[in-house]
C-alpha cells in the first residue's frame, strides 16, 4: 500500500503502530520522547488538538486518550461553519451539495431500509404531525424538529458510506446553527411532512424512481422560506426542503 503523507508526526505514528478505535493512546510525555516522536510537548499538542478537532481522537482528562471510529462529519462541519461565519450564503451552496447527494442515494439507500426501519420512519411522521397540531396534554404546536433531521438521517443510515453520512450530519448541524426552523411557518411545516410521508410511502412500496421524484420536489420548499429568500441566489436547480 502506498504511505501516505499525513503532514502530522502524531497522526502519522497513530496510523503506523496501527491503533484501531477505542485503543488507549500514549501520553503526550510518551508521545514526545525519543523513542516515538522525538518532538517538544508543545507541537505534540498541537497536532493533538487537530487530531481532536477533526474527530480522530478522543482526549479526556480522567481516561486519556483514545482512538475513535472514523467519520467525516467533524472536518466537514468545521469547514462549513467557518465559512458560514464568514458568509451564510454559503449554506445555500452546501444545501444543494446535500439535495444531489441525497437525490443520488436515495434508491441505494431505500432498498438497505430494514423493516424495522420503515416503522421507525413512519414514527417520526405520526409524531411531528402530533406536535404540529397541539396533540399533546396542553394543546400546545409545536416544530419537531428532532423528528426532522432523524426522518432524513435514518433513510440513509444503512449506507456503507462514511463520507455521505458525514456530509449529511454537517449538513443538519448548520440547519440547526442558522436556526432555519424558525423561519418556517405553519403551513410550510405541514407541507414538509406531507412530502415525507409520500417519500415513506413510495420506499416501503419498492418504488423508489418515485421516491427520488417526490424528494426532489419537497426540495423546492425551501425556496419559500424567508430567511432562504433573503440570502439566496437566483434560480438554483434543485432547493432545499
Amino acid at each position: 500500500m502506498p504511505e501516505i503523507d499525513l503532514d502530522s508526526a502524531v497522526l502519522d505514528y497513530l496510523i503506523e503502530r496501527g491503533y484501531q478505535p477505542g485503543d488507549r493512546l500514549p501520553t503526550i510525555q510518551e508521545l514526545q520522547s525519543a523513542e516515538h516522536l522525538g518532538i517538544s510537548s508543545s507541537k505534540v499538542r498541537e497536532q493533538l488538538e487537530v487530531a481532536r478537532a477533526l474527530g480522530f481522537v478522543e482526549v479526556r482528562s480522567k481516561t486519556g486518550m483514545k482512538m475513535k471510529p472514523y467519520t467525516f462529519a467533524p472536518a466537514v462541519r468545521l469547514s462549513l461553519f467557518f465559512a458560514l461565519a464568514q458568509d451564510l450564503h454559503y449554506f445555500e451552496y452546501f444545501s444543494e451539495l446535500r439535495n444531489h447527494i441525497e437525490a443520488s442515494f436515495i434508491e441505494e439507500a431505500g432498498r438497505k431500509l430494514l423493516d424495522e426501519d420503515k416503522a421507525e420512519l413512519r414514527e417520526y411522521i405520526v409524531t411531528a404531525r402530533a406536535k404540529l397540531n397541539g396533540h399533546d396534554h396542553a394543546g400546545h404546536i409545536r416544530i419537531p424538529n428532532e423528528e426532522h433531521r432523524a426522518f432524513h438521517l435514518t433513510i440513509f443510515r444503512r449506507l456503507d458510506n462514511p463520507f455521505v453520512m458525514g456530509i449529511l450530519d454537517a449538513y443538519w448541524d448548520a440547519y440547526d446553527a442558522v436556526e432555519l426552523n424558525r423561519y418556517a411557518d405553519y403551513d410550510y411545516l405541514q407541507r414538509v411532512w406531507a412530502y415525507h410521508e409520500r417519500i415513506l410511502d413510495a420506499l416501503c412500496a419498492g418504488d423508489y424512481i418515485r421516491a427520488r421524484e417526490v424528494f426532489i420536489e419537497h426540495t423546492r420548499l425551501l425556496r419559500y422560506q424567508p430567511f432562504m429568500q433573503n440570502i439566496g441566489r437566483t434560480a438554483a436547480p434543485m432547493e432545499e426542503k
